[in-house]
């Protein structure tokens, strides 16, 4: 009898563990307010407006379907694997990558890596040279894409700065995002600061 309740505590043991673990994290990016239903899968976006975020969670191991209404119209969106999501319902794409914070180490930027820098986020806003692989995303308006099977990884939208202070050691990963339009706003700050340091070369010929 005894070996019996064992055996049954082991079952339900193991139960417990089989269902237990499951998340998927869906982050929204929209121009207007978010309305989500007490389902958490039927979803409202408007036009016009400053950005929003909105962060969806399930513990349900099977796929997640939403149902979004838009102004471009109705559409079905499926996050299917365990994950951390960006579904991007924002009027313009949305671009961004991990970081890999502390790799460059301090002090300033040498004119090979701004120029190395610059081209990357050309690539990036081009669509070009983005994989999973590579850990860059290129987000279309009214699609959904898993950025990391790590649902704690820290994700900073569109407009947001990772704080100076930021504890990366903290999280698993950091991912940056932004709009295509705040992206080229940087680029050509970028291209302005390299065509600054090539003028301001010193002549050594002197």
């Amino acid at each position: 009898m005894q070996k019996n309740s064992r055996f049954l505590v082991l079952l339900v043991l193991a139960g417990f563990t089989a269902c237990k673990g499951h998340e998927k994290k869906i982050l929204i990016y929209a121009n207007s307010e978010i309305q989500v239903d007490n389902t958490k899968t039927h979803i409202t976006v408007t036009d016009g407006g400053p950005h929003h975020e909105q962060e969806l969670d399930f513990t349900s191991g099977d796929p997640v379907t939403l149902d979004v209404q838009s102004p471009s119209g109705k559409e079905n969106l499926t996050a299917s694997d365990d994950g951390l999501y960006i579904l991007n319902l924002k009027n313009d794409t949305v671009v961004g990558s991990k970081q890999h914070v502390g790799a460059e180490g301090g002090g300033m930027i040498t004119q090979d890596a701004l120029t190395q820098k610059l081209d990357s986020l050309k690539k990036l806003v081009a669509d070009q040279n983005v994989s999973d692989a590579n850990q860059n995303y290129f987000i279309v308006p009214g699609k959904i894409v898993k950025v990391t099977p790590e649902t704690q990884a820290k994700v900073f939208g569109p407009f947001t700065t990772v704080p100076g202070g930021f504890d990366a050691g903290s999280v698993p990963a950091i991912y940056k995002f932004y709009s295509v339009r705040e992206m080229r706003e940087i680029i050509a700050n970028l291209q302005k600061m390299t065509s600054s340091k090539i003028d301001t070369v010193p002549d050594t010929k002197k």
